[in-house]
């Protein structure tokens, strides 16, 4: 990959069980035409789809390694004058579910686990058979979302719900849950799959969770912006709002990790990006695992891989992607594996259009199509009680900048470029 070099290819022969430093290979340099011109068309993209429609976040673009357009916009507290900057960490939601499947595959690759057993192997109280650890990382468990049934079963929401938490009503209250699945059938994004994964890292690495993170990813990787919330400490975190900018609370869901929670920066993604490319952590048979498409049961551009998601297009092209919304904090996470390109935009007041950040995916190779935003709305039941759906100037400026952005087209000029 661009963010790679060949000769650091040749030092890594085998990846370290443990790593305690990780120097990135340094980016291959683009020419001054083509940063600029890419430069010029995000600024573009940025002004017209972006800005314009109350964006308060950040957002960086880069390729083999390079940023060739970053920008903040807003303040951490819209009522204060704490101004956003590249330091600012926000919450990238179901972005955090890479790093947990990541965390879970670094395991399989360490031997300490295997992604084709059940997961009663390791919790042998778990009885729901045929549910693999392979089939909770795609999402094809079949398991209800904790974010519906620990609420119906009558937990008490003074209460944070812990990882524990929702293991122990799966294991007790199984005859009162009346939407299991046969596992395996189908693809049904649920947040519980990466409640539970988050509790077998801790089980196989003897760690708690956010330490096996810190210890294996963020300090190695000198992600020092990045870390796992924990929901008593709120004074190291900025509040998320709603598209009219009302502040949203915390609540009971708050404290469950591995599906969510984790904060950190456009920069830290971008090294994260660039450290899964780069042969240091993980090997290329891993990351075939990761990026391969197990729903394959519908017809569509659209599939899900184990963390990621993906669009693959008719013409062959690929991008792997992951979005992320919980609260008013919202997330995109866009990786153009084949043109060494990603795309990262990231906010804590809630903006559809971030989602339309991989429009931008056509400045670097033909991917045949702009995403959408709908396959985000992992949290609708949670996100609609919060944000009514008829929104008046955010949800026109949506449809007005998506139909401005189709008209943008990559420049004769930059095109020589790709």
């Amino acid at each position: 990959m661009g963010s790679c070099n060949s000769a650091d290819n040749k030092k890594v022969l085998t990846v370290k069980d443990s790593l305690q430093s990780m120097a990135l290979s340094s980016p291959i340099p683009l020419s001054k035409e083509e940063s600029q011109q890419l430069s010029l068309d995000c600024l573009t993209w940025y002004n017209t789809s972006l800005r314009s429609s109350g964006f308060n976040g950040g957002i960086l673009v880069a390729k083999n390694g390079n940023i060739v357009f970053e920008a903040y916009n807003g303040n951490g507290h819209l009522n204060h004058h704490d101004v956003i900057d590249s330091l600012t960490p926000f919450h990238i939601a179901s972005v955090s579910k890479t790093f947990t499947a990541m965390a879970v595959l670094k395991l399989w690759q360490d031997g300490k686990l295997n992604i084709d057993d059940e997961y009663s192997k390791y919790f042998p109280q778990f009885n729901y058979p045929g549910v693999t650890i392979r089939s909770l990382l795609s999402h094809r468990s079949g398991l209800p979302n904790y974010l519906y049934f620990m609420e119906t079963l009558g937990w008490n929401k003074d209460s944070l719900i812990k990882n524990e938490d929702v293991l122990n009503y799966l294991i007790t209250r199984k005859a009162e849950l009346t939407n299991i699945a046969t596992p395996n059938t189908h693809f049904t994004y649920c947040n519980t799959n990466y409640a539970l994964l988050a509790l077998l890292v801790e089980k196989q690495s003897g760690k708690k969770f956010p330490d096996f993170l810190q210890q294996t990813f963020f300090t190695p990787l000198q992600m020092k912006h990045t870390f796992l919330f924990n929901s008593l400490d709120t004074s190291k975190v900025n509040p998320s709002y709603d598209w009219r900018g009302r502040i949203i609370p915390l609540n009971f869901l708050d404290g469950v990790y591995g599906d969510k929670n984790i904060y950190t920066t456009p920069r830290d993604l971008l090294i994260w990006d660039r450290a899964l490319s780069c042969g240091k952590i993980f090997t290329p048979q891993t990351l075939e695992q990761a990026y391969a498409p197990y729903s394959n049961e519908k017809s569509g551009i659209r599939n899900y891989g184990l963390g990621w998601r993906m669009n693959i297009y008719p013409n062959g092209k690929k991008t792997i992607y992951h979005n992320g919304w919980w609260h008013g904090n919202n997330a995109s996470f866009v990786r153009l594996l084949p043109d060494s390109a990603v795309i990262i935009v990231v906010g804590n007041k809630y903006n559809r259009n971030i989602y339309h950040a991989k429009e931008l995916a056509d400045l670097f190779g033909d991917y045949n199509g702009i995403g959408s935003e709908e396959d985000e709305n992992e949290n609708s039941k949670i996100n609609t009680i919060l944000m009514p759906a008829k929104a008046d100037g955010n949800a026109t400026n949506t449809k007005s900048a998506s139909k401005k952005t189709k008209k943008l087209q990559v420049s004769k000029k930059h095109k020589k470029h790709r």
